[in-house]
């Protein structure tokens, strides 16, 4: 059995219309958010053992602060193929390709792409959970699956089990 946290980037400053997408940074919102994400992510026992990751500024940052909220000095993989907004196949490629030995995986990428896969994948779950994670996946938000493989070669869409869908702003009523 294999775990894997779909985590889309954190709010991004749009402010300076001169940025290219690429180059976009997280507002300040997103600072608070990522970081936040991290610390739940160790609460849940979801520290991955590999972490892949779009090269855009917003999705690293994001990454870099969830990263460093769990303490690991694990690096991530910054892949081109991850900075796709509609290709859900790529992100599946990358996971099947870079998955390695890890039991847990975690990838930041864009919408819609995650927010595809994560549809794709969410087969069975709690039915409040499914219901909001086939709605909407905001900024932050992870949805975490656990999938009947033994390797990460063999990943699929549309064979995972919805564990944890989690957004900021449950944690924000929480927390704040």
């Amino acid at each position: 059995m294999r775990r894997l946290v779909l985590m889309r980037h954190a709010k991004s400053d749009w402010s300076d219309p001169a940025l290219g997408d690429r180059h976009r940074p997280l507002s300040r919102r997103g600072h608070a958010d990522a970081p936040r994400m991290g610390k739940w992510i160790a609460a849940h026992n979801l520290v991955p053992d590999v972490i892949l990751s779009s090269p855009a500024l917003r999705a690293r940052q994001t990454t870099e602060h969830v990263r460093q909220a769990l303490g690991l000095d694990l690096q991530p993989l910054w892949l081109d193929e991850l900075y796709t907004f509609g290709n859900m196949e790529a992100i599946a490629a990358a996971i099947r390709d870079h998955g390695g030995h890890a039991q847990t995986l975690l990838l930041t990428g864009h919408n819609n792409a995650i927010h595809d896969l994560a549809r794709q994948l969410a087969r069975e779950g709690k039915p409040k959970a499914l219901h909001r994670l086939h709605r909407k996946f905001p900024t932050a938000a992870l949805a975490a699956f656990e999938l009947p493989i033994g390797a990460w070669s063999r990943f699929a869409p549309a064979q995972g089990r919805l564990i944890h869908y989690v957004r900021p702003k449950d944690l924000r009523r929480k927390t704040d």
